[in-house]
């Protein structure tokens, strides 16, 4: 019994992994090297875009034809107003410091810091101390409240 054990476990050793010894020269006669799908077909990363929010910004969600909100993003600094009488007067809501963004992450979420010197004289300015505001798809939203109403204002840039 011993004896037949040996032969058959070589066998199944055949039978499992193949046959794979071949004469290299027989192998390679007549081919010529080409290279495999997997490195034909490595794809390229797609390259990150930060989104630059520098600029100015308008409300495309204005339930009014004369009025509309606006902001401006300078370097790390966001100012939003009211604008009413079709453009005419302009009344400061939010001037705050944040930190743009600095990947290709989205949506991006920032808390700006209210600065408490350019809005405390402001009548329709947030006497909030922080503001949140979101940047996905190309628009930037934030809540507005006045006379315990908030709505989301949604801008896009100009």
């Amino acid at each position: 019994m011993k004896r037949l054990t040996a032969p058959v476990a070589l066998a199944a050793l055949l039978v499992l992994t193949g046959c794979s010894a071949t004469n290299t020269a027989d192998a390679s006669a007549g081919k010529t090297s080409t290279p495999t799908k997997a490195a034909a077909s490595t794809p390229t990363p797609d390259p990150v875009v930060i989104p630059d929010l520098t600029g100015n910004w308008k409300q495309s969600n204005s339930a009014s034809d004369d009025g509309w909100m606006t902001a401006t993003i300078d370097g790390n600094t966001i100012t939003a107003n009211f604008v009413t009488d079709n453009g005419d007067t302009t009344s400061l809501f939010w001037v705050g410091t944040f930190t743009p963004p600095t990947d290709d992450k989205s949506p991006y979420t920032w808390t700006s810091t209210r600065d408490a010197a350019a809005t405390d004289s402001a009548l329709l300015a947030s006497t909030d101390p922080t503001k949140d505001f979101i940047y996905e798809d190309g628009e930037i939203s934030f809540p507005v409240s006045i006379a315990g109403s908030t709505a989301t204002v949604r801008l896009s840039k100009q």
